[in-house]
């Protein structure tokens, strides 16, 4: 019968007894008459029809017409029906008494049984009805009660059996169920339909245990079977529910629990070194945490979810229950705690590597105490028995001449156990040790992860005593990072103590043979350099590029030449470098006796060095005469561009590290290239053991920063180095640079590159000094102009002038390891050639190196989208520019560094190219290198141009101008 939506209806619920499948529900929309009471007119509501009555309904009535679907006999048997039977066909065949199924029916019983028991908690404040044989869904209403009963088991014991039955009670009264047509709706757990209402239970009773009485009072237990039925099953009930005897007795504990951690050993195959690191394929033994409730003599673990325990106890023909009750709202309370601090026992068994465990109690055991938590170790006989007392760890490190004394104690209970007996084990990664009782300590693994550094670089110290142990003072930042933390008590000179803070260190005069000034932040690195000095540390000034590393490190040779006057110093570095370094020296400390020892001409003969007071070498020939350098005692070795020993496996990182001398300085503007190693390998040379040996060195810092990311390792080994590590970025020292700092960078000819530059100048020398010699020759500037536009293109690279030139070229080698110092740096820089050629030159190394740059020369197009990418895009650190299309209208206030590539007849061309960057809106300081190409026409150029505008007051202002101005011995000069 059609009910209509737009007239009044309502919700109802239907119970029905099914042939095959038992009770079953069933959902149906009833149409009200006009007084609001429930009429004939029904139909069946489905989840496929819900939405027509939706105005009637609410969140749970569609949860319950969606179930009731599902457990119709077409949806119910449509999985297991694969031969796809009609539903009735099907379930007869299943049924039949003779060739059923049983399979297949505990299939559907089962499912059907899970649906009632989702179903029925849902029809509280629904209307119930059971259905008519006729059909009629609202045959008979069944009240859903809101509340549980509860259920009392009784027992009677008499001398020749046992009665047991149940009574039921709703809110206090006591229930007529038996006799009554009651019948069970659903049996796990528990619904029961009795005089017209519908009950469910407290405490989860199943229906097990109340369909055997539905039409009897009472079961008889005879007296041959009752002791084997009160210990299978009254314990169960006693545990569970709630009963009364009269025959034998029931005790009841309500004690508070006490919470006990229970260890036990859980072997593995281990292997672990001093870092924490896993050597082999086996796991760490563990300790396995197991939270356990003792209540008075009955023990409980965490995840026994049982709420009660019962034991049965029979003393003659006399039956006593024990039942405790748990109380779990205080168990929880101490599982949630537990797991707070780190120790998720609550439910279940939890491991923990053994130094972690042993960790984890030492730092959590004041807190255990306090919340009345009790730590013992299971026993059974067997394995090892652990110390669990309290154990700790003092350390003291006291400044002696040269080193740090160390004096270390570890204390396990009332045992003190010096730190060098079990060094040893320590070092091998052994974390376990016998005491004197027999029991094993285990060393926290806390121990491991704050002393790890000072344990590995401890040296014996066996000019004091056996056992005495030291630290080399260059670890002194370690020292103090433990002091921090509270770790070391830390006793030491107030002077050392500066060094943590380079703002407090003393003010040295400058040496009264310096001749220059230096500026505030370059006065502190010198000031740095005689701090090191004076404790014999090693050094790395590392800062910007163009912030005058030179110039520091010159003052500083200046001094040592006023305090020790024999010594000699050795500077290794680039070839391209040294003539910068002769020039340099020659300003600013030209009281320094300076040899340059390279060349194929060299006399190698280290006795000549105690006649100077600064040798200049390189690295290549300090590979090749490391023998020579080797057997003579320097006062300082100082590496520039120190990164070229980043590799320590190579052989001139080896090759440094065999020199001798009093002290060791480097300087870079890259410390770090490529990795982590870059800097062991550049450390370790200035204060050699600083950060280990290179195994101690990847494991402890290397893989973890590197692989795990690990920001602490980081931090750590940054607080290591920073003392001896002075870096200043030119953001830093902005207010201490001038508007304009201008540096010029003399580079050397490769040795193809020189063989080309000689054959084009001496063909021009010819020439021009023969056109020289008659008299009216119109062409000779034309020639000149020519011969020298071509010498300057080769001193850039010869493939400028010769596109089939297959060598290389020094200019380019400089410019090219300057623009990757200033891009790793975070800065960006403009290059300027007059030259486009040599720009596409450097233009396709950076294409092959895969590094992002802007590019401008008179073709371009769209020269406001090149800007934009240099100004706007981070990731674009190179604008390369033509002189022609770059000189002028551009606005490029990003840049931090310009490089001058080839030097211009006109200086007022050059300054503009500067002031590209160097403008309003600038916030940087502007750094210029200009790269000149040692003994070219370039250096002869530049020397010229210095000289005429001296002579005459004024600019060269062009290269007619120029030409002009030239006689005949400056002509010779430029080509000779």
């Amino acid at each position: 019968m059609k009910v209509s939506a737009e007239q009044p209806f309502e919700i109802v619920y239907s119970l029905f007894s099914h042939e095959f499948l038992g009770l079953l529900f069933e959902s149906f929309v009833i149409q009200l008459d006009e007084k609001g009471r429930l009429s004939l007119a029904n139909q069946n509501i489905s989840s496929v029809n819900a939405k027509e009555f939706a105005a009637g309904l609410d969140e749970t009535d569609y949860q319950l017409i969606k179930m009731m679907d599902e457990m119709q006999q077409d949806a119910i048997t449509k999985k297991l029906n694969t031969k796809k039977l009609k539903a009735k066909e099907y379930l007869r065949k299943i049924y039949d008494p003779k060739t059923g199924n049983k399979a297949a029916q505990e299939m559907l019983e089962l499912k059907l049984e899970g649906l009632r028991s989702k179903i029925l908690p849902k029809l509280k404040g629904k209307r119930l009805f059971e259905m008519a044989n006729d059909g009629n869904p609202i045959w008979k209403e069944i009240c859903v009660m809101p509340e549980p009963a509860t259920v009392l088991f009784h027992f009677r014991r008499n001398e020749e059996n046992t009665h047991y039955f149940p009574t039921l009670k709703y809110r206090g009264e006591k229930l007529e169920w038996q006799y009554k047509n009651a019948y069970l709706v659903c049996h796990e757990p528990a619904w029961l339909v009795a005089d017209g209402a519908l009950y469910h239970f407290a405490k989860g009773v199943d229906g097990k245990k109340l369909s055997p009485f539905l039409n009897k009072k009472f079961i008889v237990i005879p007296k041959k079977v009752e002791q084997q039925y009160y210990e299978k099953f009254v314990t169960q009930l006693v545990a569970s529910f709630d009963v009364y005897a009269k025959g034998f007795e029931i005790k009841v504990e309500r004690n508070i629990p006490e919470p006990v951690l229970s260890l036990s050993d859980l072997p593995g195959s281990p292997s672990i070194d001093l870092f924490g690191n896993k050597e082999g394929d086996g796991d760490e033994d563990k300790i396995v945490f197991d939270l356990k409730f003792q209540y008075g003599n009955y023990a409980f673990r965490s995840d026994d979810t049982a709420p009660n325990n019962v034991k049965l106890e029979q003393n003659g023909d006399d039956y006593t229950f024990y039942k405790v009750v748990r109380d779990g709202v205080r168990e929880k309370s101490y599982g949630d705690y537990l797991k707070d601090l780190g120790l998720p026992v609550r439910s279940s068994r939890f491991a923990l590597e053994k130094s972690k465990a042993f960790g984890w109690i030492n730092s959590n055991r004041e807190k255990l105490e306090e919340q009345g938590i009790r730590i013992q170790q299971a026993t059974n006989g067997k394995g090892k028995k652990y110390f669990i007392g309290h154990a700790e760890i003092s350390v003291e490190v006291t400044e002696n001449i040269d080193w740090f004394d160390v004096n270390a104690l570890i204390k396990f209970g009332s045992y003190k156990i010096p730190f060098a007996k079990i060094r040893k084990l320590l070092l091998q990664g052994k974390s376990e040790f016998e005491l004197p009782n027999g029991e094993i300590a285990v060393i926290p693994d806390s121990w491991f992860v704050n002393y790890t550094e000072i344990f590995a670089f401890l040296e014996d110290n066996e000019k004091i005593q056996e056992e005495a142990l030291m630290l080399k003072k260059h670890h002194i930042a370690l020292a103090q990072e433990l002091q921090s933390n509270n770790l070391v008590q830390l006793t030491m000179s107030r002077k050392l103590e500066k060094l943590r803070d380079f703002s407090q260190i003393e003010d040295f005069d400058l040496p009264s043979t310096f001749h220059g000034e230096l500026r505030p932040y370059q006065k502190a690195g010198y000031n740095w350099l005689r701090f090191l000095n004076e404790y014999r540390f090693g050094g790395c000034l590392a800062d910007d590029m163009g912030l005058g590393k030179t110039v520091q490190t010159l003052a500083l040779l200046a001094h040592e030449k006023e305090v020790n006057p024999g010594a000699t110093s050795l500077l290794v570095m680039p070839t391209s470098l040294i003539y910068n370094w002769e020039l340099e020296a020659r300003k600013f400390t030209p009281g320094l006796k300076v040899l340059v020892y390279t060349g194929t001409q060299r006399i190698k003969d280290n006795t000549r060095f105690a006649k100077y007071d600064l040798v200049l070498t390189s690295y290549g020939i300090t590979r090749l005469d490391v023998d020579i350098f080797k057997g003579f005692y320097f006062n300082y070795v100082i590496l520039d561009e120190s990164q070229a020993i980043k590799n320590p496996g190579s052989i001139i990182a080896k090759a440094v590290n065999e020199l001798n001398c009093r002290h060791k300085l480097i300087l870079t503007g890259t410390p770090v290239e490529n990795g982590t190693m870059d800097l062991w390998s550049q450390m370790n040379f200035i204060n050699t053991g600083l950060l280990g040996n290179q195994n101690m060195f990847k494991k402890q810092f290397l893989l973890p920063i590197e692989k795990k990311n690990d920001m602490d390792k980081a931090a750590k080994l940054h607080a290591m180095i920073k003392p001896f590590i002075m870096r200043r970025l030119k953001t830093q020292v902005a207010t201490d640079l001038p508007e304009k700092v201008i540096n010029v960078k003399y580079s050397s000819m490769t040795e193809s590159q020189e063989k080309a530059y000689e054959e084009i100048k001496s063909y021009y020398r010819e020439k021009i000094v023969s056109e020289l010699s008659v008299p009216g020759l119109k062409n000779q500037q034309f020639t000149l102009l020519r011969g020298l536009t071509q010498l300057r293109q080769i001193a850039n690279h010869p493939r400028l002038t010769n596109k089939d030139y297959v060598g290389d070229s020094g200019k380019l080698e400089d410019v090219i390891h300057m623009l990757h110092e200033t891009a790793s740096e975070g800065h960006k820089v403009l290059v300027f050639s007059q030259f486009v050629r040599h720009l596409g030159i450097v233009r396709e190394f950076l294409d092959q190196e895969g590094i992002k740059y802007a590019y401008l020369d008179g073709s371009t197009k769209d020269r406001q989208a090149q800007v934009k990418s240099f100004q706007e895009d981070e990731s674009v650190k190179i604008f390369l520019i033509s002189l022609k299309a770059g000189g002028v209208g551009l606005n490029l206030t990003k840049a931090e560094y310009v490089f001058l590539l080839d030097p211009w007849w006109n200086p007022a061309v050059e300054a503009q190219a500067i002031d590209r960057a160097h403008r309003i809106g600038q916030e940087n300081k502007v750094i210029i290198y200009k790269f000149i190409t040692r003994n070219s026409v370039e250096e002869k150029i530049m020397a010229l141009q210095e000289r005429k505008m001296a002579l005459a007051g004024e600019l060269i202002s062009t290269e007619e101008s120029f030409m002009k101005s030239l006689n005949k011995e400056d002509i010779e000069a430029l080509l000779a």
